[in-house]
């Protein structure tokens, strides 16, 4: 088969490499499509630690079921899935606790082992969704990145009619403010320097769209506060612009070396809360369903496709910030 291969950290072509086997409990997926993740360009770049190389990226996707291996249930050739990514151990002590996303030897297909952006990919048949009927398979890849928002609404308080405050308008800050609007916010805010995301924020549903908080004009704050940049200057000016007694998520991922500002008075004065959301757990059903619902405008998320061969281009694309949600198809 074919197959995108990251050789070492800034090498990677398409080289035609064994069609994968499947094992005891696994199916083989002819690959539709595959969305590209920031993860992705950290692969390619060498900035996720837990990669070992070469590695075949590529953890949102979907495709039709081809191949089944000893012992496998619930899952028939054929099957048009999304695919959960994640590769958790099941021993350790997050694993037991219920909190997989954090487990002590964590892995996921694409990230840690070959995944998707290939003809065909071995994934563990326990970890594949059938899609519903009136969601696409290019469509479907928009199930793995719309699972980690869920867990992200997970960590936050559920109130109706609070308003919230959102930094980004990439997928991510989309993803977030479909959902918040879906769960009964009394109003969602975008903030972000680029002002063609911030249309498309609105015809998203926001409520207001700038390129500041100042300009939202809501001096007293935001009952709920997201970053979805990872950007160190926009998580130091969200944390100032939490409402009293309100929640700031840090969703976005920043350099793990990098550190911000916060005030330590503050937290304590107003009862600030401060949580994190990591990846997928327990949530990739539920956004299967919800893709299923059309809480999420998928046609609207998904800007551009490209082959195996045109990896560079749509990795440019990505960097430019020129698209929303980039994908490759494999077949084309």
């Amino acid at each position: 088969m074919r197959a995108l291969v990251v050789e070492t950290p800034g090498t990677f072509s398409v080289q035609t490499v064994p069609d994968p086997t499947p094992g005891p409990g696994e199916v083989v997926i002819a690959v539709a499509a595959v969305g590209i993740c920031g993860t992705d360009v950290h692969i390619v770049d060498g900035e996720f630690a837990p990669t070992p190389y070469p590695i075949i990226p590529g953890h949102e996707f979907t495709g039709e079921v081809v191949a089944l291996g000893a012992g496998v249930s619930g899952v028939r050739e054929g099957d048009k899935v999304a695919v959960d990514p994640s590769l958790f151990c099941g021993a350790c002590h997050y694993c037991a606790i219920g909190r997989g996303n954090l487990c002590e030897r964590w892995g996921a297909i694409g990230d840690t082992v070959d995944g998707a952006m290939a003809d065909y990919v071995k994934v563990p048949a326990a970890n594949c969704h059938r899609l519903p009927e009136n969601v696409s398979l290019t469509q479907g890849t928009l199930v793995e990145p719309l699972s980690c928002a869920v867990h992200g609404f997970d960590k936050l308080p559920r109130d109706l009619g609070a308003h919230y405050l959102i930094y980004g308008a990439g997928t991510m800050g989309l993803m977030m403010l479909q959902l918040a609007a879906h769960a009964g916010a009394a109003s969602v805010s975008v903030v972000d320097l680029n002002t063609g995301r911030l249309e498309i924020a609105r015809q998203l549903g926001a409520d207001a769209a700038a390129t500041s908080a100042d300009a939202l004009g809501r001096p007293q704050g935001w009952e709920v506060v997201i970053d979805c940049t990872g950007v160190i200057p926009a998580i130091e000016d969200a944390l100032t612009r939490v409402r009293r007694g309100g929640t700031f998520q840090q969703f976005g991922v920043a350099p793990s070396t990098a550190t911000a500002r916060v005030s330590p008075f503050r937290v304590y004065n107003d009862e600030i809360t401060i949580v994190g959301s990591m990846a997928v757990v327990h949530s990739f059903g539920r956004a299967v369903e919800l893709m299923g619902k059309g809480v999420i405008d998928a046609d609207t998320m998904i800007t551009h496709s490209f082959g195996l061969d045109a990896f560079p281009e749509a990795l440019r694309t990505f960097r430019e910030g020129t698209g929303r949600k980039i994908q490759i198809r494999p077949a084309a």
